[in-house]
């Protein structure tokens, strides 16, 4: 599948590239790895946040998070903030490029970044900031097998969301968002409302 996946996505690479936000001054953004494991069926690595956090506690959510002045670019906050939660170093993960930047429900703007891992890479989860790691197997998404369908408004749009429970993971919100995004729009997969209706993508 994975070659499958950057074929497709090598044709609009250098357009979402040209979108990334960049600059000397990026408070307001993060960065977040959407990262697949290199064998037959890829397997999304998720990770569940700490009941302690102040914020997003006891969430599921991609590695990743808030852009620090000495990041050089979003990219950089993706795999620094990567390698500081599950313990995966930045030369361990192949980047193909960045997805469509979307924005959380706290206004923050976060752009996802594509990238291949080992299905052998060693992950530890920082115990400051996660309860787990766990894999999801990408073909588990395709299939839509959602336990309910969110409706949000995020910048004034109106946007339908799938959310799904997996070996008693919930996976919903921004986190769902990413990942029906990447499916439809990469992959061209039939994912609707319950109504059969496209979802709507942010961008």
């Amino acid at each position: 599948m994975l070659d499958i996946i950057e074929r497709k996505f090598t044709r609009m690479k250098d357009e979402l590239a040209a979108r990334v936000p960049r600059g000397p001054d990026l408070h307001g953004h993060a960065a977040v790895l959407l990262a697949l494991t290199d064998e037959p069926d890829p397997q999304v690595i998720l990770t569940l946040r700490s009941q302690q956090l102040s914020s997003h506690s006891g969430e599921v959510s991609f590695p990743g998070g808030r852009w620090d002045e000495t990041d050089p670019s979003l990219q950089y906050t993706a795999l620094r903030e990567t390698h500081e939660e599950i313990g995966l170093p930045a030369e361990e993960v192949r980047i193909l490029g960045p997805l469509w930047t979307r924005s959380t429900r706290w206004h923050i703007q976060v752009t996802p970044w594509l990238g291949i891992v080992s299905a052998d890479a060693v992950l530890t989860p920082n115990p400051g900031e996660l309860d787990a790691i766990f894999h999801v197997p990408l073909s588990f998404f395709l299939e839509d097998p959602r336990v309910r369908t969110d409706r949000v408004t995020i910048d004034k749009t109106r946007v339908y969301l799938p959310a799904y429970e997996y070996e008693g993971y919930e996976i919903w919100g921004f986190t769902a968002g990413v990942l029906t995004e990447f499916l439809v729009r990469v992959l061209d997969a039939p994912i609707g409302r319950r109504d059969d209706v496209p979802l709507r993508a942010l961008n």
